[in-house]
């Protein structure tokens, strides 16, 4: 579903000047989006003002945001009895706001620790709620996901808390849990969000940070069931309530006028090529190319990540040595193609492509890890 010019130079990348980012977010956004938010940049529909120039009490961005969700609806066949709220603060935000909204005090959240960001979301909730962390891979390293035959759940608990892909360790859910009727699952899917079909109905609430899949940092997505909303604590700043965000159609302040602009025009783009089916397997083929050229290397690149969870957004792995990973690096940027490097936490490299990666960038990949691979054997 991206968009790529070929070069006039021989090297990766767009005639346009464009390169491959890779980067694990703020990441790529779709060519044509962009150029269709240039071209509205100063006059937006004939309105004589760009968006970001527009009140947002005002009939033409009311119209942007109600067709945003709309289309955001359409795309994921998202239930009536569901509301959808753009947000602010990010994810991180919600790793607060949840406890806020959806426990007392005395409650218990059971959390699913599969990598750096539900480990963040633990530490945050404890302060507000009490945690039960019923499954975790840290010994692992976090390079599975546990079998749900092995959480330990609170006993009468409703509240269950998974992130759905990590960014950093690079492990994705591929099946959605089988939480019982009366069990809330609740979804951090900030980095998978809108890669590929996902049946809402099965979760309380959904969440995700736009800047890896959808647009620009500044947006937070929440998909929440109707039944969820209006519990929030007496203590619960303005800006996390969900039933204050939804009674004012996610306008109680200023919202991010021009990030949802953004999101809407990225919804169309989607449904215009077919859906998330379509989205799917697209993806799935951007990222067997570098899972095959991982699996084929002899073991010259490794993957940490058991197979049966290896995330389709975030690829990581490392080389045998620092040397042959900062030639790696530097090869790539010979090719516009950069952000590469694994997370700080954990090192090595890490390949994210997200919807807007074009297939030619994950070809221009494969295409180095080989060339590098048969160098080794020369």
């Amino acid at each position: 579903m991206g968009n790529s010019e070929s070069s006039n130079d021989g090297k990766s990348g767009s005639s346009k000047g464009r390169i491959y980012n890779f980067s694990a977010g703020p990441a790529m956004l779709p060519v044509d989006v962009l150029e269709q938010a240039q071209k509205d940049m100063l006059n937006w529909n004939g309105s004589g003002m760009g968006v970001m120039e527009m009140s947002h009490r005002g009939k033409e961005f009311v119209s942007i945001a109600k067709a945003a969700e709309a289309d955001l609806r359409t795309l994921l066949k998202i239930p009536e009895n569901y509301k959808v709220l753009f947000m602010q603060g990010g994810a991180t935000t919600q790793f607060a706001a949840i406890p806020f909204n959806l426990t007392t005090p005395e409650d218990t959240i059971d959390f699913v620790e599969t990598g750096a960001w539900s480990t963040k979301a633990i530490k945050e909730a404890k302060k507000y709620c009490k945690v039960n962390v019923a499954a975790t891979s840290k010994a692992e390293n976090f390079t599975h996901i546990p079998e749900e035959s092995n959480w330990t759940l609170t006993p009468g608990g409703k509240l269950v808390h998974i992130c759905y892909n990590e960014t950093i360790g690079g492990v994705e859910f591929k099946d959605i849990p089988r939480c019982a009727d009366d069990v809330t699952l609740v979804a951090d899917m900030s980095s998978d969000f809108l890669s590929k079909p996902v049946d809402v109905s099965k979760f309380g609430m959904i969440y995700a940070g736009a800047q890896k899949n959808v647009g620009p940092a500044g947006v937070t997505i929440v998909i929440i069931r109707e039944d969820l909303i209006g519990k929030a604590r007496a203590d619960c700043p303005a800006m996390f309530d969900y039933k204050l965000a939804a009674d004012n159609d996610s306008m109680y302040n200023t919202p991010p006028c021009y990030g949802i602009y953004i999101c809407g025009l990225v919804f169309k783009k989607l449904l215009s090529i077919g859906g998330l089916e379509k989205v799917e397997e697209y993806n799935l083929k951007k990222c067997a190319l570098i899972y095959d050229a991982i699996d084929g290397s002899e073991g010259f690149y490794k993957a940490p990540v058991a197979k049966n969870c290896r995330s389709c957004m975030n690829i990581p792995f490392t080389m045998a040595s620092k040397e042959l990973e900062t030639e790696f690096f530097a090869e790539a940027a010979k090719r516009n193609m950069v952000q590469l490097a694994g997370h700080k936490s954990v090192g090595g490299i890490r390949v994210s492509v997200y919807n807007a990666m074009p297939m030619e960038g994950a070809e221009a990949i494969a295409q180095l890890m080989q060339e590098l691979l048969a160098r080794s054997k020369q």
